[in-house]
């Protein structure tokens, strides 16, 4: 007997021999498909409403309606089924109108099982490696550029262990942090590191597609099932089958679509909006926040069962004014090779502390490449907002993440100012000698333009 299939496989088995359909029952259910079975082919089409299979063996000559009307049926509500077909007859002519109307193979009666089993796995293959085109297709039209994960803090480190560790486990991941911290790359990384990294990895952002959208995207639409669906179309569940879906924002999530996402995570299942037909698949959820979702569990803003779902691992990802040695890291890597940074826009960028993160950075950067003359990269090319947060010192020390260094440079030079950049009267308010102070100035590169006298 051939080996069992894993994983488990819907066939649908439609024959008017009672004994024969019987015996393929018990074969192939020992052989671990999943098998449902229909003598005729009217008893058949509310199995096809209800189920989604990827294997038919259909019998031809039928009474009521025959196999070639059957498979007809089955091509217009499941065009993705593989179907076998079979008869008595074994003629040519019957064999050409099967194969036109979209069946994989044909076998004549009597049928000896293992060719019969032999046959179905060949089309299962075909179905296969038909699916995955598919994903290649839809994965290149939503490529996106990619940047690479760059840190050499503690904080970081942390992160890239984090992600050896979960990478290879198939379980839901929740990756928290603030917009712009860089958590795709980081569902990318444990996509990369997983048994599933040459499957697809899709994304998706809750928070970009208001409700209804939304939920056709992740679960897919039949055809009419609302003003606009012109036809039918797989959801993103679909596209990412025996790979990752990586869903952004998971707390911006409606209500009404937890429970569907939380069908998924439980059971593989799934129904398209307008349909009734359940169908299954193998997907590995990572999910990603910038809310305290905790918090929306408590004030009944998402499920718990949900949550506890997808939070069987959490992954924080600290945000770039907690990670200051990794700015400069990031940058030259941002930068690409041939262009340079003068000092000066060296030192804006790691006194500034990048409210938006390493999003800002990059937008940053990409806007210093854009006004820049030549290859390197200026000072005065930097954003407004960085250039601005030089000459305000007092966010600098209101700011609770900075550390002393860049509270006592602020100090000084906020005092500088206020003494109309007299350094005698500077020193003195500060306490200390004239030399202390030009020590200070030439320690935290302090300039003369930062001072507004």
């Amino acid at each position: 007997m051939s080996e069992t299939l894993t994983p488990t496989v819907e066939l649908l088995l439609v024959d008017d021999d009672d004994e024969l359909r019987r015996g393929m029952v018990r074969y192939f259910g020992e052989l671990g498909y999943r098998v449902s079975d229909a003598e005729a082919g009217e008893a058949a089409l509310p199995l096809l409403r209800d189920r989604d299979f990827q294997l038919a063996v259909l019998d031809m000559a039928m009474p009521g309606m025959s196999g070639i009307a059957l498979l007809e049926k089955l091509k217009q509500e499941s065009p993705d089924t593989e179907a076998v077909m079979l008869t008595g007859e074994g003629t040519i002519e019957t064999a050409v109108e099967a194969m036109k109307l979209g069946a994989s193979d044909f076998l004549t009666k009597p049928v000896r099982m293992k060719q019969l089993d032999a046959v179905l796995r060949k089309a299962l293959e075909t179905r296969k490696l038909r699916r995955e085109n598919q994903q290649l297709r839809t994965l290149i039209s939503r490529q996106q550029a990619d940047h690479q994960m760059i840190g050499d803090s503690a904080a970081m480190k942390s992160v890239f262990r984090l992600i050896d560790r979960a990478g290879p486990s198939d379980k839901p991941i929740l990756i928290q942090g603030e917009s712009g911290t860089g958590k795709e790359l980081v569902a990318r990384a444990l996509h990369q590191a997983s048994p599933r990294a040459d499957k697809p990895l899709v994304v998706i952002n809750c928070a970009a597609l208001p409700e209804p959208l939304l939920e056709s995207e992740l679960f897919g639409h039949e055809k009419g099932s609302f003003t606009g669906a012109s036809a039918a179309k797989p959801g993103l569940f679909e596209v990412a089958d025996g790979g990752t879906l990586f869903i952004d924002e998971i707390g911006e999530l409606a209500p009404a679509l937890q429970p569907k996402l939380l069908r998924v995570l439980e059971d593989g299942s799934l129904r398209r909006v307008g349909s009734l037909k359940e169908r299954r698949v193998d997907v590995r959820v990572i999910a990603a926040t910038n809310r305290d979702l905790a918090h929306e569990v408590e004030e009944h803003r998402f499920r718990s069962d949900l949550y506890y779902r997808i939070n069987i691992m959490t992954i924080d990802l600290p945000p770039l004014r907690k990670r200051s040695d990794d700015v400069m890291l990031i940058a030259d890597h941002l930068r690409g090779p041939g262009w340079q940074f003068e000092q000066p826009a060296i030192d804006a960028i790691r006194r500034y502390h990048w409210p938006g993160n390493v999003r800002q950075l990059i937008n940053a950067i990409e806007r210093m490449k854009i006004l820049s003359d030549d290859e390197v990269l200026k000072r005065e090319n930097l954003p407004a907002e960085v250039l601005a947060a030089e000459h305000d010192p007092q966010a600098a020390m209101m700011d609770p993440e900075a550390d002393l260094a860049a509270i006592t440079r602020a100090h000084v030079v906020q005092t500088l100012t206020r003494e109309h950049g007299n350094k005698l009267r500077a020193a003195r308010s500060l306490g200390i000698s004239r030399r202390s102070l030009y020590r200070l100035l030439e320690k935290y590169d302090i300039k003369k333009d930062e001072i507004v006298e």
